[in-house]
Formats: structure tokens, sequence, C-alpha cells
């Protein structure tokens, strides 16, 4: 009788192919997804997973942040060898200035959704925006409740219909639009179904220093992927407006492109890596914040759904910069540097009579 390892010597797949850093895809992933099939979710989930692996990032470098929500059960299906902290409802950006401010050296991802960034974490939302905590935010958008059994979100568009029959008569809030308004740095919208555009936003997200807000229309298969809603894959896909076409380029590759004179904006992230955009709307220019605004109102009244990079300011300090925070982890630092010596408690206290 020839035994089992025999029998199989020979036949095994092919290796699996390994990132710059040594680790195969399958070292990103986390555990099997309960969320229901063909959710826009999962498709973002794959898309992040791909961002990592192509970058080489440590995945043990990585901390991994939600709140309450269908969207924030997605940290567990990725990079199941990073921190990972699942907060209460719409107070995740709470722990991530937290986790940034007592480990400046992790890469922080945020996973969202619309009701809890639009609604009960709104304020939350506004702050950390407006101080630019060095973190990737994305919101999954479904303009449902999922957990709750499908009701309108902040995000709903006017005049779009439940399941049910029921028309949604409150105007939604645009979440880009305000990230734009409150001077966040790196905003940007895609799509779950899109996954060429929505693995270079993430991999340029990543590569940038502050809040990198990604807005991604993510339709609930169950609740609100029928006709007559403005955030199902097939309103999606028709009404999609891509700005441009995306090309990310890590520092530690050759910068190559193959675009044509005169039709691309190159964009030089903090670490090197470079982001190329192939303008297909118009003269659109990610880093002017005016023009930002006044296109994704116009889209609004049009009913287009944009997407790509919508706006980038490269230079702005993030809130760590601005802290002068050590390099060292704030956790790691030795009684003796974290104790004044007498001397200068001594010229404090001089200063002060």
């Amino acid at each position: 009788m020839v035994d089992s390892v025999t029998a199989t010597k020979g036949t095994a797949g092919p290796t699996p192919a390994t990132n710059r850093i040594g680790l195969t895809l399958a070292d990103y992933k986390g555990s099997p997804s309960t969320l229901c099939d063909g959710c826009g979710h999962d498709a973002i989930t794959s898309q992040i997973i791909k961002a990592f692996f192509e970058l080489g990032v440590e995945p043990h470098m990585v901390a991994k942040l939600s709140g309450i929500g269908c969207s924030s059960k997605t940290p567990a299906y990725f990079l199941n060898r990073a921190h990972g902290f699942n907060s209460t409802h719409g107070r995740m950006p709470s722990i991530a200035t937290g986790v940034g401010m007592a480990n400046s050296q992790l890469i922080q991802i945020g996973v969202s959704g619309d009701g809890d960034s639009a609604s009960i974490g709104m304020g939350q939302l506004v702050h950390i925006l407006r101080r630019n905590i060095p973190m990737v935010y994305v919101v999954e958008n479904n303009g449902v409740y999922g957990l709750t059994k499908g009701q309108f979100s902040a995000t709903a568009d006017l005049g779009s219909k439940l399941k049910s029959g029921v028309m949604n008569d409150l105007p939604p809030i645009d979440l880009c639009g305000l990230a734009v308004e409150l001077g966040c740095a790196f905003v940007a919208r895609s799509f779950a179904g899109d996954p060429k555009q929505l693995v270079s936003l993430l991999k340029a997200a990543i590569s940038h220093k502050g809040t990198a807000f990604l807005d991604v229309i993510s339709p609930c298969v169950t609740f609100n992927n029928h006709d007559g809603s403005t955030k199902s894959y097939k309103y999606a896909k028709e009404a999609e407006t891509p700005l441009h076409e995306i090309g990310y380029v890590p520092f530690f590759e050759q910068i190559a492109v193959d675009y044509e004179p005169g039709s691309v904006t190159e964009v030089k992230m903090h670490d090197g890596s470079h982001v190329f955009l192939k303008k297909l709307h118009g003269d659109y220019d990610p880093t002017d914040r005016l023009n930002a605004h006044t296109t994704i109102f116009k889209a609004n009244q049009d009913k287009q759904f944009l997407t790509g990079l919508l706006y980038i300011d490269e230079k702005k300090p993030d809130f760590t910069s601005q802290l002068n925070l050590t390099d060292q982890p704030l956790a790691l630092l030795k009684e003796d540097s974290l104790r004044p010596p007498k001397e200068a408690l001594d010229e404090i206290m001089q200063s002060l009579m």
C-alpha cells in the first residue's frame, strides 16, 4: 500500500507568490467573513488585503480600528497579525487619536460606516479630520443601517426608495464634501465594484502622512440593492463618473509611466511614492481645494457619482508632527526620559516667581 505522503509527492501546486518582505497574500488575510454573500464590504476587504500585500507592509505594524455596524465587523476579515480594537458606536476616531499619540510608528486603518460616521459619530469624524491624525479612514457607505433592518442613513440620497417602497425625503450628507470643507488633506471616493481604482487609492492613502479619507460606495445586497436605490450595484455602475485613471508607484520601485505628456498629474507622497492621475473628466486638478468643492457640488446636482482622488494637499503637517512626538512609542520611553531633572524643575519654578 502506498502511504499518503508518497501519493501526494510532486502533486502540490505552485509556491505562492511573495511580496518584497517575503510574505504571501494569505499572510494578510483574516477570519472568514460572516457578512451576506455579495456584500460590497467583502469586496473592499479584498482590496485592503491586496493593498497592504503589494506595499509590503509588516502586518504587526498596523492598527485596525472600527466602531459598530456591518462595516465595523470587517477588520476581523483582514490582517489577522495586526493590532485591533472594535470601539463603541461612532467613537472609533477617539481611539485612533490615542493610538496615534501612543505609537506614531503604527500604520492606522479605521473602517466605519455611513451610520457610524455620518450620524452618531459625526462629531468624532469632524475632529479627526480637523486634527489630521495619521490614519486611513474608510467609510463603507451603503446608505442604510444594515444591522437594524435597512432604515435610511444620513447619506441616503433624496428620493431614493427602500425595498418596502418608503421614499427618503431628507437631503444627504456628502462625506467627501464635508471632508474637503474641514481641510482634510486626502479625500477620495470609490466603488466596491471597481477593484482596480480602489486598490490604487488605498495604496496612496496608506502612503499619505495624515488623515486619508475614503468614501466607498458599498451596496447592501440585503436591504439596498434594488431598483430605486442610489447605492445599488446597478445604479453605481451606470452613474459612476471617474475623474481620472489612477496609477500608483511605491518608493521602492522605479518610477516609470506611459501616459501621454501633458495629460497627467503627478503627486509625490511623503514617503517618496508617486500617484499618477491621467485626466478623464475635463481638466480636473485634485490639489485645488475650491475646485474640489465646486466639482463635488455640481456632481450632486447632476446626480453624478464621481470617483477618484478628489482632493490632496501633500504639504499639510499631520497632528503627530505638530506635537513633536518622539519616534519611539511613548509607552516604551524609560523613566529618565519622562521625568525632568531637578534642575529643569527649578528653572520652571524660578520662571514663575
